[in-house]
């Protein structure tokens, strides 16, 4: 694909999130990080540029896992339980299963950038705000929270062709509005480069899982980066690391002073793993 063609493709991008929001639960006692409630947050966005291709091939290995006598008693293949047999859902979907999903998806051309944020720093920033102003409350449906990692997924645009975006919906009510507000919010704070404006897409929609194959695969990307930072579990992420363009994680200083960056970038140039997270900021604490 020429350089020309790559900015007048016609792009998508899928956005979803991995975790929840939850700090607080009854009586204001803190839950994050607790069983049952995850300790990292993560917004991620997925570039398709053929939605159609994605879309049959996702279509066609769930017909013939729903033909396949192997899987014949396997619960989430159940049409009545409208899991695996309705839409793929990395949590629900039997190991079998995600292995087949992670080796198509490795054939597409897609592109994962995703956000994180540790609940546990934000936690520390809920109380010390609270402790300022008393009328402070967090927002338990984690929208403050989302919407922040939106402006950050977004302002990372990695080229001009994002035309069109999937969102996830989240709760009853979708919050088109909300996305597009951040995302334009970004596209007005960052200078044009080159003289050229920061294109906006052509149309933003929010949707379910069941209805466009790129909110499966989008989740996909994100399980595995949830099991890399919940559970120190590699395997999952290494396999679709050629496939991401970076991780910003939000609450990982750069060194160890206060006054150095706080957040860290982890792209193909310096990959995300136990050793390179666990690391940053060594050399500073050394010297």
């Amino acid at each position: 694909m020429t350089t020309q063609d790559k900015h007048t493709a016609h792009v998508t991008w899928f956005v979803d999130e991995a975790g929840d929001p939850t700090l607080f639960g009854k009586g204001g006692k803190v839950v994050a990080a607790t069983d049952g409630c995850s300790r990292f947050f993560i917004a991620g966005k997925l570039e398709c540029r053929d939605v159609q291709a994605l879309t049959s091939d996702l279509d066609r290995l769930r017909s013939d896992l729903l033909s396949d006598p192997f899987f014949k008693d396997v619960p989430s293949l159940d049409p009545a339980r409208k899991r695996t047999a309705v839409h793929f859902h990395a949590k629900d979907d039997p190991p079998e299963v995600r292995f087949l999903v992670y080796k198509l998806l490795a054939k597409h051309d897609l592109r994962f950038v995703a956000v994180v944020r540790d609940k546990l720093r934000l936690l520390d920033y809920a109380q010390q705000r609270r402790r300022i102003d008393p009328a402070y409350r967090y927002d338990p449906d984690g929208h403050e929270l989302y919407d922040e990692l939106t402006r950050h997924l977004f302002s990372r645009m990695h080229g001009l062709n994002h035309h069109k975006i999937v969102f996830a919906q989240r709760g009853h009510k979708p919050r088109t509005k909300a996305f597009v507000d951040a995302i334009e919010h970004e596209h007005d704070t960052i200078p044009e480069e080159f003289g050229l404006a920061r294109p906006k897409p052509t149309e933003v929609l929010c949707s379910f899982p069941k209805d466009h194959a790129g909110l499966q695969a989008v989740d996909y990307y994100l399980w595995a980066l949830q099991r890399f930072y919940e559970r120190s579990e590699v395997r999952y992420l290494n396999f679709v690391w050629p496939q991401i363009l970076e991780v910003l994680d939000l609450d990982l200083p750069q060194g160890a002073s206060q006054f150095k960056q706080q957040s860290t970038v982890f792209n193909q140039e310096h990959p995300l793993t136990l050793e390179s997270r666990a690391g940053v900021g060594k050399k500073d604490r050394e010297i």
